[in-house]
């Protein structure tokens, strides 16, 4: 068994024992510090997904959550990047944005549904509105930090031999912080998912938040967990999506190398990435050269010289 084999056999072994003790305590309707008797079992919600995913409001509902959060989250990517990339390099931009940024972070994104309900016509806009702030600070810091954490050295080589602003910030900036973005964007993602959920539940008409709101209101337990696993499995896989991007963007970076037990498998060796060779600038890495061997010595004076006799 390869190691990746293993790995995910570890995966459905610690899932299939979660499941097993939600079915064991609610099963047993045990009732001590915690009350499970009135949980839903776990044939229950299995029989409960199944009859929803079968009808045309179950993926209504999912259409318009996807629909909402793609959009509020590219928002997002987009103005979260520029204004960190701005206020990381621009003096101008740091003291007009940066006390405004700093003052408007700490403020929960689900507490501005009241400004989105007076600011904006419909409750779509303004639950994307609420999404995109939600996922728009992350971006913001993780961008700042990574663009100003850079050294200098790149963008000194890059105006030496002639490149702009322009060639500087595409070639050299926003390259080199392409892995503290994507931080930013995997944090982001989970965020805009806790808070498009939460403004469906408070002023929505439709979203798997709205549906599980209702499945509450009418005490149809089953379907509340119905609407937790759908947004559990929604959100790892949009999670799961920005962090293969983030990888394929930044596959020029070096990968660790495979541990002892990976190194034996010859997948494991086919499948590990060669490292680049170091880029111009910085220090070369010298290989071990055999030692030379030592010089003959030179003959004696009198020897190279002819006999006078």
């Amino acid at each position: 068994m390869t190691a990746s084999a293993g790995r995910w056999l570890l995966r459905a072994v610690s899932l299939g024992a979660a499941l097993g003790l939600w079915q064991l305590l609610t099963s047993l309707d045990l009732n001590l510090w915690l009350r499970f008797e009135q949980f839903p079992t776990v044939g229950e919600v299995a029989a409960e997904l199944s009859e929803r995913v079968g009808s045309g409001p179950y993926w209504e509902d999912l259409t318009y959550s996807l629909r909402r959060i793609v959009t509020g989250f590219l928002l997002a990517a987009v103005l979260g990047v520029a204004a960190g990339t701005a206020i990381a390099r621009s003096r101008l931009a740091a003291d007009l944005l940066g006390p405004l940024t700093e003052v408007l972070r700490p403020v929960p994104a689900i507490a501005l549904v009241p400004v989105a309900i007076l600011l904006f016509p419909s409750n779509e806009q303004g639950i994307v509105f609420i999404t995109c702030t939600a996922a728009f600070f992350p971006v913001l810091v993780s961008t700042r930090h990574a663009v100003r954490a850079l050294t200098p050295v790149w963008e000194e080589a890059v105006l030496t031999m002639g490149g702009g602003r322009a060639r500087v910030l595409f070639s050299v900036v926003l390259p080199g912080a392409l892995p503290g973005i994507f931080g930013g964007l995997s944090v982001g993602i989970g965020v805009a998912w806790i808070c498009v959920i939460s403004a469906e539940m408070i002023s929505g008409e439709y979203g798997v938040g709205y549906r599980t709101w209702q499945d509450y209101t009418v005490v149809d337990y089953p379907g509340v967990f119905v609407g937790m696993v759908t947004i559990g499995a929604l959100g790892w896989l949009t999670s799961t999506a920005v962090e293969l991007l983030g990888r394929r963007a930044t596959s020029w970076l070096p990968r660790p190398a495979p541990g002892p037990a990976e190194a034996r498998h010859p997948s494991a060796r086919r499948s590990a990435r060669p490292t680049k060779p170091a880029p111009r600038g910085s220090a070369p890495t010298l290989a071990p050269h055999p030692p030379a061997a030592p010089a003959a010595d030179p003959a004696p004076a009198d020897s190279r010289q002819p006999s006078r006799s």
